[in-house]
C-alpha cells in the first residue's frame, strides 16, 4: 500500500483530500506545517507528497529543494499560486506534477495514480541520521560509524519507538504495547526494564560521553540523541 503524504494547512481541505485517498486505498499522513512534514520525512515510508506552496511557516518551494536533494519520490503541488513562474518554478525545482487551485478532486486522484505509476521505483528508503548512528527502518539495521550493532527484535522495536519520538517521553505502557501488538506477545514490566537496560549497554558501550536513552522517573524513557551528560 502506497504512503502518500498531505502538506496542506487548511485543515477541512486537509481532511478532505486524504479522506477521498483512503477511499482509494492509500495510507496517508496529514501534515499541516512544514515542521510536521519534515518530522515525518525524516520517520516515514513515504511514496509521494502532496505539497502546498504557502504554509504558516514556510514556502513549499524551499522543502521541495531539500527534498530534492537526496530523494526522488513523488511531489506533486497543490496551491493556489498560479501564475506561470509560479509553476514553472515549481517544475525548475523538482516537482513531478503542479495543480492549482480550485481543483477537480476526481482529476486530482487520477493525477496521483499517474504519477505513483511513473515513479514506483523510486520509493523513499526509510532511514534516519541521528548522529553517529544511521537506523535503516525498513530493514531493522542499525549502525554506527558505520559499524553494525546487533539487537534483538524486541530490543530493536523498543530502540525504533523511542528513535522515532526523540525528545519526547514514551511511556512504559506504551513501549509494552507496541510490543506486545507486533509480536502478539505479553511483556512484563520486569521484562521491559531488562530489555532497556541491555539496550543502553549496546548504545553506550563505546562512549562516556553521551547518555542516549534517559529514564523519566515514574513514566517512562526519551531517546535523547547527541546531548551531553549533566
Amino acid at each position: 500500500m502506497e504512503t502518500i503524504m498531505v502538506v496542506e494547512d487548511d485543515v477541512m481541505l486537509n481532511n478532505g483530500i486524504c479522506f477521498n485517498l483512503q477511499s482509494e486505498g492509500f495510507q496517508v499522513i496529514p501534515t499541516y506545517n512544514l515542521k510536521e512534514a519534515k518530522e515525518k520525512f525524516k520517520t516515514e515510508k513515504i511514496n509521494l507528497i502532496i505539497l502546498d506552496v504557502n504554509l504558516p511557516d514556510g514556502s513549499g518551494f524551499e522543502f521541495c529543494k531539500d527534498i530534492r536533494n537526496d530523494s526522488k519520490i513523488g511531489i506533486l503541488f497543490l496551491t493556489a499560486c498560479d501564475m506561470e513562474s509560479d509553476i514553472i518554478n515549481g517544475f525548475k525545482i523538482g516537482a513531478d506534477d503542479y495543480i492549482t487551485k480550485p481543483f477537480s478532486i476526481n482529476i486530482l486522484m487520477q493525477r496521483i495514480k499517474a504519477l505513483l505509476r511513473r515513479c514506483g521505483s523510486d520509493i523513499q528508503e526509510n532511514i534516519l541520521i541521528e548522529g553517529d548512528f544511521e537506523f535503516n527502518f525498513d530493514k531493522m539495521t542499525v549502525s554506527r560509524n558505520n559499524e553494525s550493532i546487533v539487537f534483538s527484535p524486541i530490543e530493536y522495536k523498543i530502540l525504533k519507538q523511542l528513535v522515532q519520538h526523540k525528545n519526547e517521553i514514551v511511556t512504559r505502557q506504551a513501549l509494552i504495547d507496541a510490543i506486545w501488538d507486533s509480536d502478539s506477545e505479553y511483556m512484563e514490566e520486569h521484562a521491559l526494564t531488562v530489555n532497556i537496560n541491555r539496550l543502553r549497554k549496546r548504545i553506550d558501550q563505546k562512549t562516556s560521553k553521551h547518555k542516549y536513552i534517559r529514564t523519566v522517573y515514574g513514566i517512562g524513557y526519551m531517546w535523547a540523541g547527541e546531548q551531553d551528560e549533566k
